[in-house]
């Protein structure tokens, strides 16, 4: 139990799983065994019909895929587009917080604002006016602001301006500071299509740029709206 996780509850339900015979998915990865070598190593392509392509990591034949790929591009493709898909998840869950924001402000649906204070300390931040407006005013315009934030196309989204200044011009002189949400995903999958590009240097770039998109966007945005409606959490005893 020890070698499959270090947390004692953890432990503790892989057993009950294996009294119950419960399959989990140790077992599953067990019967995996060995996996494959080529796919370990990220040097197996299959991005386009034409693969799967692999590449021999002993430095012999085949040393390009069928597009002209090679051990870096491929292994590139493929990290980026898992960043792709775990921004989209990430984010994609924003988008839901979001949209249900929207409804509790128009009074439909199961929730409610539970906390007041951080809608609208949110929507100083985002420079939406709050004096005179009630709470279900200020949250609509909070949900709409945070929607845009996904199909933005130009410039920083908003929320980059709460990392570190030094930080913030580290990733403006990289040029990896995010556009959009939905923006910099769909450019790690055009970016990483056979015939696009082939450097992997400007694919990992991208990849870390879409990766910003999601933990400055997307994944901040659920958690800010998430406390707006079902209370910021606080220390208990």
């Amino acid at each position: 139990m020890t070698q499959k996780s270090v947390d004692r509850a953890t432990q503790e339900m892989i057993q009950i799983a294996q009294d119950q015979n419960l399959e989990t998915t140790w077992d599953r990865w067990e019967k995996q065994q060995p996996q494959c070598g080529f796919g370990q190593l990220g040097v197996c392509c299959r991005i386009c019909n034409m693969g799967p392509c692999r590449i021999d990591p002993f430095g012999g034949e085949p040393r390009l895929g069928a597009c002209g790929a090679n051990a870096d591009t491929i292994i590139a493709r493929n990290l980026v587009r898992m960043i792709a898909a775990g921004t989209a998840a990430h984010s994609d869950h924003g988008r839901d917080v979001i949209h249900t924001l929207h409804l509790a402000a128009e009074g439909r649906g199961d929730y409610v604002i539970k906390d007041p204070f951080k809608l609208r300390k949110l929507a100083v931040e985002f420079g939406i006016k709050v004096d005179g407006r009630s709470d279900t005013e200020v949250a609509k315009a909070v949900a709409e602001f945070a929607g845009r934030m996904f199909g933005q196309q130009e410039g920083e989204l908003p929320l980059v301006s709460r990392a570190p200044v030094k930080r913030q011009e580290l990733w403006r002189k990289l040029g990896i500071s995010p556009r959009g949400i939905d923006r910099e995903v769909v450019e790690v999958m055009h970016r990483s299509t056979m015939g696009v590009d082939n450097d992997y240097r400007n694919i990992l770039m991208q990849g870390m740029r879409a990766a910003l998109a999601d933990g400055w966007g997307g994944s901040m945005i659920a958690t800010e709206v998430q406390d707006v409606l079902f209370n910021s959490p606080q220390p208990i005893r």
